[in-house]
């Protein structure tokens, strides 16, 4: 089994590998710093005897996508499992943020998870099995200002992966929408946000990732981990939209 994880080099993404190596798993990493990967493959491979082929590609930028399915054709890799992990987040206001940035995330974490996910799907059909995680985010459930545009592509990865789960079915391809909440990862210093505001402990990412895999494992269209973080996915849903609104507005106010 040959499993693709974007955004291998960091955080979640690491955790992924880490794991599905464990596993006796053959992976391909994707992300953009090559020297990162580079390290993170030699590591697993030489620990676990698994094969670990490396792509650096920022997959911020038009054609991402493209180029990685590209660069397996062109290995004669067979993607069993693909982990769209990469993503990225600003706080600060909606209007404080510059629009190029703006477009990368939406690129990122939407358009090149949509992309990706269409092209290996149909690959996947072809053969009748296959499968799709999709990092989605607790951000997903409710709007968030302060971290507008975020929250805003985490609403359309869980929306996307529901809705092509039921699709892809009966094609005999399984997809996931991961939803984690605060994780112990460079996320939020690369938000630039202080953790301590936080209402709830930060995860381990290798928790979430065990928690993934076991609720993709069992067949599970959603996973939301950590109790807490159920909790109030799912306490959310009996509150004024305003009122959870305006406490997430509050969390992450700059």
């Amino acid at each position: 089994m040959t499993i693709l994880i974007t955004g291998a080099s960091t955080g979640i993404g690491v955790s992924f590998a880490e794991e599905y190596a464990k596993r006796k798993h053959n992976l391909v990493l994707v992300a953009r710093s090559e020297d990162k990967l580079q390290a993170l493959a030699k590591r697993l491979s030489d620990a676990h005897g698994i094969v670990a082929q490396v792509f650096a590609q920022d997959l911020s930028k038009p054609n991402g996508a493209e180029k990685v399915v590209r660069f397996c054709d062109e290995k004669n890799l067979e993607i069993d499992l693909l982990v769209n992990n990469a993503g990225f987040g600003m706080l600060g206001e909606f209007l404080s943020h510059d629009v190029a940035r703006l477009e990368e995330m939406v690129t990122l974490n939407a358009l090149t998870l949509m992309k990706l996910s269409r092209l290996f799907a149909t690959k996947f059909a072809e053969r009748k099995s296959g499968g799709i995680i999709n990092v989605a985010s607790t951000a997903a459930f409710q709007p968030v200002p302060n971290m507008a545009v975020y929250a805003a592509t985490k609403a359309f990865v869980l929306s996307f992966s529901e809705a092509i789960a039921f699709e892809l079915k009966d094609k005999g391809i399984r997809v996931m929408a991961l939803c984690p909440g605060g994780t112990d990862t460079p996320f939020f210093d690369n938000a630039q946000y202080e953790r301590s505001k936080l209402m709830i402990p930060l995860e381990k990412p290798e928790d979430v990732v065990k928690t993934c895999i076991e609720g993709y494992e069992r067949g599970e269209t959603v996973v939301v981990s950590g109790a807490m973080n159920k909790l109030m996915v799912n306490s959310s849903r009996f509150v004024p939209r305003s009122l959870v609104t305006a406490i997430a507005g509050s969390i992450f106010k700059k």
